[in-house]
């Protein structure tokens, strides 16, 4: 991962367009490939990003930048699409780089790992026909939660939240593009799946062609046990 601390303007281009004035900020570049912009502010997210897969090339300025006070460019290209990141760097405070190895993925709470299981176990839960693969199938940069095939027999990767947010369509988002690069899993389609769904977050998997699926607890509970029980 490469940390790099600078006062930079970006600009992204794509289906949308956003502009960043010029300001000090944190610009992170990681194993994946994927590049992010933050603020000392807003949480978590990212002021802008580029998800992988894409590249990244570092570019001399324009005469016009160059002028503008610009000493290096870094261009970000979304492999699948036009999406572009323009990353304007004046001056650089901080650049390091460092090894994090590889990550044993996270490690849910109680309630989420238990819905993993009662899920699995009641995989025809998403559709009748649904097979279970395998829970937990990792990728290169984590496990998806749960693997299975469709009525069809096609591959389907399902997210588990507990509350499903932005955050997690982006997360099961990169699973499925490393896993659609695999000739003996692709096509991959995704589901997310959760107890609460935001409005937000569904926008997002449904422009992303994600299913979204909102998991009743109990009944997935009450399910187990009437399974278990002898009258």
């Amino acid at each position: 991962m490469r940390v790099v601390i600078a006062s930079c303007s970006v600009d992204y281009e794509g289906r949308l367009s956003a502009h960043l004035p010029l300001a000090t900020r944190l610009l992170i570049v990681k194993a994946d490939g994927s590049v992010l912009v933050h603020s000392d502010g807003g949480s978590y997210k990212p002021l802008n990003w580029m998800s992988p897969p894409c590249t990244m090339a570092e570019v001399s300025p324009t005469d016009d930048e160059e002028s503008a006070g610009v000493t290096t460019v870094w261009v970000v290209r979304q492999a699948k699409s036009d999406d572009r990141l323009r990353v304007r760097i004046h001056d650089v405070h901080h650049d390091s780089a460092h090894e994090l190895g590889v990550d044993p993925g996270l490690v849910k709470d109680g309630v989420e790992a238990h819905l993993q299981v009662l899920l699995a176990e009641h995989i025809e839960t998403l559709g009748a026909g649904w097979v279970l693969t395998r829970r937990e199938y990792m990728t290169p940069i984590g496990p998806v939660d749960i693997l299975c095939r469709d009525a069809a027999g096609a591959t389907v990767a399902v997210e588990i939240k507990r509350r499903g947010e932005i955050d997690g369509v982006e997360q099961l988002t990169r699973y499925l593009d490393l896993m659609n690069r695999d000739p003996a899993l692709r096509p991959v389609t995704g589901v997310f799946a959760a107890q609460v769904i935001k409005p937000q977050a569904r926008m997002l998997a449904q422009d992303r062609g994600i299913r979204c699926v909102v998991l009743d607890y109990d009944a997935l509970r009450g399910a187990d046990m009437s399974e278990r029980r002898l009258f």
